[in-house]
C-alpha cells in the first residue's frame, strides 16, 4: 500500500563503476534517464560469459573446450554484449531509483528515438522514460458533506428471516399423503407409450421436491399419493431445469438431449415434510449459545440487528463509492498519459494493441489516480497495520464464517489454527489484509466526513443504487 512518488525533482547524479546515470525532468510529467555505459563496465562480464561458452561449445573439427576465442566472438560476441549490457543497465538503472527514493509511475522504459549501435568495446548511451508520481494534498475535513443511507429491515423481512430460521432447523418426518411442499422419494422407470417398462430403459431412484415444480397440472399429479402409489409422467413437462432433470435420472447433459421417450413411470416410496422448528428458547440456544438469548421478543430484537449488519455492507459499499466519486472530483491529478499508455503496452504479458489500451486507458487512469489518493490518506494519516493487528482481523473472520454455519464454541486455539493455515496463502493473506485496509480507510473516512445519516427501505436503496450506476 506504500505509494511510490517524487521525494525531489532536482536532477541527480551518481557514479557507478564508470556508469553515469542523470535525470532531466520533461514537460509531460515524465523523467528522463541518461545512462551512460562505457567499455571497463560490461567487459569483464562479457568475457565472463565468452570463456563459459569456449569451455561447454562443440563445434565440428575442434575438441570441447578448444573451440579459437575468435570465432566463438564473431558468431556470439554481439548477442553476449547485447544481453550483459542491457542486464548491467537495468540492475544499475533500478538501484539508483531506490537509492536516490526516485518514485515513479511505472518503470523505465526506452526512449524510442533512442537508436544503439551495438559494437564490441565500444561506449553506449542509453535513454530511458519513467512516469512522474504526482504530489497531491488529499485532505478531509468536517466541510466536506456525504449523505450516508442506512437501510431498515422491513416487518416482511424479519419475518421471512424467521420462516428461514425455523425451516433450517426443522424436521424431515415420514407421512402417509403427499400435499404441496413435499419431499416424495420415488422409484423411477422410462415407460412406453402403452405404460410398459422400456427393457434396458432408464431406471433409477430420486427425491422429488414439489414446490420446485413449475406447472400446476403436473404438479397436482404428485399430490394426495400414498406409498406405492405410481404416476406417469412426461418429465420434461414436469421439470424445467435441465441440470437437475439429469441427476434426478442419472444420465448426462448429451443424453437428455438426445432422449426420444420423455414418458417415466414414479413409484412412490417414501413422503417427507419439514416441519418447522419451534420459535423456542432450544431453538434460541442452537443459534446463538446457551441463555444468551431467552426470549421471543429478544430473538427478534437480535434479527432485526443481524439484518441491519447484513444491510450495512450494502450501505457502507454505496457510501464507499460516494467517497471515491467525491474525493476524486476534489482532488486534481494530473497524470503523464501518453507515457503511461505506452508503458502498459510494453510491460504487458501478452500482445496489446494501441487500439486496445485507449479503450481501457480511462478505466485505467481513474483506477490509478484513486489508488494515489488513497495511498495519500493512509500516508498522511498513518492507518498502517501491523502483523498482530492483521491476526486479530483474519481470526475475527474466521470466528464470524464459523458462527454463520453454527459454531459458536470455537476455542482460541481451533481459531488461531484456522487463521494461520489461511495465511500461509500468500493470495488468500493479500485479500485479508487488503480487506482490513478497507475497514480502516473506512472508518477513518467515517470520522473525517460530515455523514447526514438516512433511512430508506430496501427496495429504494435497490432504486437508489440502480440510479448512482447510471
Amino acid at each position: 500500500r506504500k505509494a511510490w512518488g517524487f521525494d525531489s525533482l532536482h536532477p541527480h547524479k551518481l557514479q557507478l563503476i564508470n556508469m553515469q546515470i542523470t535525470t532531466k525532468e520533461k514537460k509531460d510529467k515524465v523523467l528522463e534517464l541518461s545512462v551512460k555505459v562505457v567499455k571497463d563496465d560490461y567487459f569483464d562480464s562479457y568475457h565472463k560469459v565468452l570463456k563459459s561458452y569456449k569451455r561447454d561449445m562443440l563445434l565440428p573439427g575442434f575438441r570441447k573446450g578448444k573451440v579459437p576465442t575468435g570465432i566463438i566472438e564473431k558468431k556470439y560476441g554481439i548477442s553476449i554484449m547485447v544481453e550483459e549490457v542491457n542486464k548491467l543497465v537495468q540492475n544499475k538503472l533500478y538501484d539508483y531509483i531506490k537509492e536516490n527514493e526516485v518514485k515513479t509511475l511505472g518503470s523505465p522504459i526506452p526512449n524510442i528515438e533512442n537508436k544503439i549501435e551495438w559494437k564490441i568495446g565500444s561506449d553506449f548511451n542509453f535513454v530511458f522514460e519513467v512516469g512522474i508520481y504526482p504530489e497531491i494534498k488529499a485532505v478531509i475535513s468536517k466541510k466536506d458533506k456525504l449523505d450516508f443511507f442506512l437501510i431498515e429491515p422491513e416487518k416482511q423481512t424479519i419475518d421471512n428471516y424467521v420462516n428461514d430460521i425455523s425451516k433450517r432447523y426443522g424436521k424431515m418426518e415420514s407421512h402417509k399423503l403427499s400435499k404441496e411442499g413435499d419431499v416424495l422419494f420415488c422409484k423411477i422407470n422410462q415407460i412406453d407409450g402403452n405404460g410398459e417398462i422400456i427393457k434396458n430403459g432408464i431406471t433409477n431412484e430420486a427425491s422429488i421436491t414439489t414446490e420446485y415444480i413449475d406447472s400446476e397440472k403436473e404438479k397436482n399429479k404428485f399430490i394426495s399419493l400414498k406409498q406405492k402409489d405410481k404416476v406417469k409422467a412426461n418429465v420434461k413437462k414436469v421439470f424445467t431445469n435441465m441440470a437437475d432433470l439429469s441427476a434426478m435420472l442419472n444420465i448426462d447433459k448429451g443424453s437428455l438431449e438426445k432422449l426420444e421417450n420423455d414418458l417415466f413411470l414414479f413409484e412412490v416410496k417414501d413422503i417427507k415434510r419439514l416441519t418447522p422448528a419451534k420459535i423456542d428458547k432450544d431453538l434460541f440456544d442452537k443459534l446463538y449459545g446457551k441463555d444468551n438469548v431467552k426470549t421471543k421478543k429478544d430473538f427478534l430484537n437480535k434479527i432485526k440487528e443481524e439484518a441491519r449488519t447484513s444491510y450495512k455492507l450494502e450501505s457502507d459499499r454505496m457510501l464507499k463509492n460516494d467517497i471515491v466519486i467525491y474525493l476524486m472530483k476534489k482532488t486534481k491529478i494530473s497524470l503523464p498519459d501518453e507515457f503511461l499508455k505506452r508503458w502498459l503496452q510494453v510491460s504487458s504479458k501478452n500482445p496489446i494493441s494501441s487500439e486496445d489500451v485507449e479503450k481501457e486507458y480511462e478505466m485505467y487512469s481513474k483506477s490509478l489516480k484513486w489508488q494515489i489518493i488513497e495511498n495519500k490518506i493512509i500516508e498522511d494519516n498513518n492507518l498502517k497495520a501491523d502483523e498482530n493487528e492483521i491476526k486479530s482481523f483474519a481470526n475475527n473472520l474466521v470466528k464470524n464464517q464459523m458462527m454463520q454455519y453454527g459454531r459458536s464454541d470455537i476455542s482460541d486455539n481451533e481459531l488461531n489454527d484456522i487463521s494461520k493455515n489461511i495465511m500461509k496463502n500468500e493470495d488468500e493473506k493479500k485479500k485479508i489484509i487488503d480487506q482490513l485496509y478497507d475497514k480502516k480507510t473506512l472508518d477513518h473516512y467515517k470520522k473525517s466526513f460530515t455523514l447526514k445519516s438516512k433511512k430508506i427501505s430496501y427496495d429504494d436503496f435497490v432504486k437508489l443504487a440502480t440510479e448512482k450506476n447510471k
